[in-house]
């Protein structure tokens, strides 16, 4: 059974024979919610790659200190999803899973014909409600790197990005129901190519968009016969993404450092 995660930056220069002294929410949740004993074998991660794990060898009111008995680092390759604003929550639901199958960062998306919009304090709030999802989805699917979420950016930007994103040897794929390419068709000589998956919103992506985002580089794609919610797509994307390129053979790799 793999052992619970918790954050803390301290993870990113621990050594075997460390101990580390984890406090605040982490601890507060390790000790309070989940009532972890001395003795359990917990991971401490920084959020960006690095593991720190190994028993807890001491625990109080709000702090616990783990002993280092190996320190690793997560492989997880670079996959960005451009998730369109929704309503319903339905965003929120597709960045969770995101981020469980493996998404490295997400980046939401004013689209055209999203209901939902971002204005005024609902920016700020919206992309830090994003971000605590995405936090605790890494810390339940035990990842040692938490994906990153951007500040919500327009159809012109978001442009931009996927023009830079592909000029820098990225593939980004555009889920749209007219496409003529299926997904799971695609070949991956390069395994690790970072990857962008753009999905729209509940309305679609309009035609315009698709032109905008075709020019900047995106490749139409179809995922299968059905036409998916906002809250599944981008989750079913890198779900064939992650067995079709192979990162589902085996266990997680986790290399020393």
């Amino acid at each position: 059974m793999t052992a619970p995660v918790f954050v803390d930056a301290a993870a990113a220069g621990a050594a075997v024979g460390d101990v580390l002294r984890v406090e605040g929410d982490e601890a507060r949740h390790a000790v309070t919610v989940q009532r972890r004993q001395h003795g359990e074998s917990v991971d401490v991660v920084d959020g960006r790659g690095s593991r720190a794990s190994g028993p807890i060898a001491a625990l109080g009111d709000g702090w616990f200190e783990l002993r280092v008995e190996s320190v690793s680092r997560d492989h997880d390759p670079a996959i960005t999803l451009v998730q369109a604003l929704a309503k319903g929550g339905r965003d929120e639901q597709a960045v969770e899973s995101a981020v469980e199958l493996g998404a490295t960062r997400i980046v939401p998306w004013a689209s055209e014909r999203a209901i939902v919009q971002w204005r005024g304090p609902k920016v700020e709030r919206g992309r830090a409600r994003w971000g605590s999802l995405a936090l605790t989805a890494a810390k339940q699917s035990r990842r040692a790197v938490v994906p990153e979420v951007d500040d919500a950016v327009s159809t012109k930007v978001l442009a931009g990005r996927i023009a830079e994103a592909v000029a820098g040897g990225a593939r980004v794929l555009v889920l749209h129901e007219s496409a003529t390419t299926s997904l799971v068709s695609l070949a991956w000589p390069d395994p690790e190519q970072e990857v962008w998956c753009v999905v729209g919103p509940e309305g679609g992506i309009s035609d315009a968009e698709l032109a905008t985002l075709t020019d900047a580089g995106g490749l139409p794609v179809v995922l299968g016969p059905h036409v998916l919610r906002a809250s599944s797509a981008g989750p079913a994307a890198l779900a064939v993404l992650a067995a079709a390129r192979g990162h589902w053979r085996g266990p997680v790799t986790r290399l020393e450092p």
